[in-house]
């Protein structure tokens, strides 16, 4: 089970980053309630041994790009992030540790896993993830797009995703770069 949850984790990242145009360096949010994973009401049965298959097929796909992964804790702390301290140079540091009820499973997992961790009361990433409903759209630059998947789900929890794009602005005779788009 823990494995095609990690292989699913990977998947709907790679088809992301790929959809996505995501390049070395840029941050990618997650949010992930481990229990909507198992088929469970969020908030309600937080799984840290999901979280961790999640976690791992996440960071893999991320790692091999070099992106950075930002992951979102739960309301408890108002939907802090966690994410490597080099990918936020200069960033205002918040005081506090996740724990599986109390952050969640899943930004538990990154606060483990990664070399040199931090907390942030909000980031601008460019593009997210979400996992079983969390709600990551506070974290994303805007103007964020939705991403249309051929993978919908992660275990039993419901995927959507985002990516961002400059906004244009200057009004219909404006001409916009059809790169950037």
């Amino acid at each position: 089970m823990y494995e095609e949850i990690k292989q699913q984790a990977m998947d709907v990242t790679n088809e992301l980053c790929e959809k996505a145009g995501l390049k070395k360096g840029q941050i990618l949010v997650v949010g992930c309630s481990s229990s909507e994973v198992c088929g469970d009401k969020i908030g309600s049965n937080s799984n840290l041994e999901v979280a961790q298959a999640v976690f791992s097929g996440i960071y893999e796909a991320v790692n091999s790009r070099g992106i950075y992964l930002a992951a979102q804790c739960c309301e408890h702390l108002n939907r802090a992030i966690i994410i490597e301290r080099k990918a936020v140079p200069g960033a205002e540091i918040v005081n506090v540790v996740p724990q599986p009820k109390a952050g969640g499973s899943f930004a538990t997992t990154a606060y483990k896993t990664f070399k040199e961790p931090v907390a942030l009361e909000e980031i601008k990433a460019d593009a997210g993830i979400d996992i079983g409903d969390t709600f990551i759209g506070m974290h994303l630059k805007k103007v964020a797009v939705p991403v249309r998947l051929e993978h919908h789900n992660i275990g039993e929890a419901h995927i959507t995703a985002a990516r961002v794009r400059p906004k244009f602005i200057g009004g219909e005779r404006a001409h916009y770069d059809e790169d950037l788009k």
